[in-house]
């Protein structure tokens, strides 16, 4: 099944905002519906494919089937862009500027530097093409040639399992769903649940260094990761044969986050962990974030560490997002202070032997224990955040999130920056918002902000947001935070990006890049500006 065109996910599972959210939106922050409806898909003009016969002949030749060179319009849309809100604006009006010339579907690691060669020889941009769920302009390049979307979902497999070793190598078109499936036949699981979980794929999570919901307990997408292949316009480049290793720099490291840009993934090496015994989900109350937050420090700093910890801010507490599922129920407006979710999975003795330990800190730093409902329905709404935000795109509000991370020291000025850039922009533009703030992920060191941001719309949503956005930009890397905790850079972020990797590295990462891509075929001005 593919995603909607013009959102997220199932169409099935996309519900109307209840009327008293709609009520809210439009008392608090003026917002009126404004028809943002999408298009009919096929009334999009969609302009003809520049892709030259011979260049055709020669994709087919190096996929082997006219069915995996695809040229009609419907296949060239969904292929357009990511899933940010800027991205479904566009699409959601008809805009398919950014259209791939094809839609190519390989098979094999094989089919893949085939059709890298046709594309060095015809003078095609490629973008690798996973499940679509980037959110910064990750599938967008800068074009100066046309280009084809590299479409993985036929490399779909379990390619090898070590058992003893507890490791797995996964093809990159697997979808997270498909992966937890076929390594629980063999008692396993990776242990990573992004919000994207249910459409993101294997070399998605690798490509953009994912990380997971429950990253307290089984880590980062890019901590599992053991060993990848990668094909690029100048041959394989295979990494990692060890857990560890002392021999050089760790070459994984150049793959892991290289958004497509150095070659694309043809499998991943992971290791695995049991599938656990016992989930146990529950909900603690703070009376303020920063108390919430020091709570969290110590639990990631001193132990026993949950598999999941995440606390929202009064705001997000109040509106109901810490369980998106809650919006608008009884339940969710009877909240106050900040709500934390702690999640616990494994064996049932080691479950319950944290989750007694970690109480104790969490009663120690002013937790109040409310039961195990807010953490079972967070669980059961984890995923339903991206529908919640086109239901509001639907009523006529604007919604976007971002997110980065810094040291514990930093995290005050961090969560107070960017909620003053994103409030003050916003005001002065006469869309006042709501911004909502939760920590998802936790390390002994430091921790992640992830921001939502509701507004109105105003007269051109799209230009609306951009000011904010580079506002927000501005106070994360003043405020010593990093561009990207999570979704990655793109487009969107790569200025930002520049500027903290600084000069001397941005060039090493070019000097990478011409060297495994002389041609700058690969996803071209996505994480490096161009030359």
């Amino acid at each position: 099944m593919d995603m909607l065109w013009s959102g997220w996910g199932d169409p099935a599972k996309a519900t109307p905002l209840p009327d008293t959210v709609i009520g809210l939106l439009r008392d608090l922050l003026g917002v009126k519906p404004r028809g943002t409806e999408p298009v009919a898909l096929d009334q999009i003009p969609v302009p003809e494919s520049p892709l030259d016969p011979a260049a055709r002949r020669a994709l087919l030749d190096a996929v082997g089937d006219e069915a995996h060179v695809r040229t009609d319009p419907e296949s060239r849309i969904r292929h357009t862009r990511g899933k940010s809100t800027p991205d479904l604006l566009r699409i959601r009006g008809g805009d398919v500027a950014d259209i791939p010339a094809a839609v190519v579907l390989p098979a094999s690691h094989d089919d893949v530097l085939a059709v890298l060669r046709v594309c060095t020889e015809h003078d095609l941009a490629l973008v690798p093409f996973g499940g679509g769920t980037s959110v910064v302009g990750g599938l967008a390049p800068e074009r100066r040639r046309p280009f084809v979307a590299l479409d993985l979902r036929r490399m779909d497999g379990l390619l090898a399992l070590d058992p003893v070793s507890r490791t797995a190598t996964l093809q990159p078109g697997l979808r997270a769903p498909q992966a937890e499936a076929l390594l629980a036949e063999h008692g396993f699981t990776l242990g990573h649940f992004p919000q994207s979980y249910e459409w993101a794929t294997i070399g998605g999570f690798a490509a953009a260094r994912s990380s997971g919901q429950a990253s307290a307990g089984y880590g980062r997408f890019d901590e599992m990761v053991l060993g990848l292949t990668l094909a690029t316009p100048e041959g394989t480049f295979d990494v990692g044969r060890a857990p560890r290793s002392a021999a050089g720099p760790d070459l994984r490291q150049l793959v892991l986050g290289s958004e497509g840009a150095f070659g694309v993934i043809t499998s991943v090496t992971v290791r695995l962990r049991p599938v656990p015994q016992t989930r146990v989900y529950e909900g603690w109350r703070f009376a303020s974030f920063d108390e919430g937050a020091a709570a969290l420090r110590r639990l990631a700093q001193d132990g026993p560490r949950p598999t999941v910890l995440r606390l929202s801010d009064e705001t997000e507490t109040l509106i109901g997002l810490a369980q998106p599922d809650a919006i608008g129920s009884a339940g969710a407006q009877q909240a106050a202070g900040c709500l934390a979710i702690a999640g616990y999975e494994g064996t049932a003795e080691d479950t319950t032997y944290r989750r007694e330990r970690a109480a104790a800190v969490l009663r120690e730093g002013g937790g109040t224990y409310v039961g195990e409902e807010p953490g079972e329905r967070w669980a059961h709404g984890r995923y339903s955040a991206p529908y919640l935000r086109d239901s509001l795109l639907d009523a006529g509000a604007f919604a976007e999130t971002l997110e980065t991370a810094a040291f514990w020291s930093r995290i005050p000025e961090l969560y107070a920056s960017v909620r003053e850039a994103l409030t003050a922009t916003l005001t002065d533009a006469g869309t006042p918002p709501l911004v909502m703030c939760h920590i998802s992920h936790v390390y002994e060191n430091g921790a992640s902000l992830y921001f939502t941001v509701v507004s109105a719309q105003g007269e051109d949503p799209v230009a609306h947001w951009v000011p904010a956005k580079r506002a927000a930009n501005e106070a994360i890397i003043a405020a010593g935070g990093t561009i990207s905790h999570h979704h990655g850079v793109g487009t969107d972020h790569r200025d930002w990006y520049v500027r903290e990797a600084g000069e001397l590295g941005i060039e090493a990462l070019r000097a990478v890049k011409r060297r495994l891509d002389p041609a700058g075929l690969l996803n071209p001005g996505v994480l490096l500006p161009l030359d």
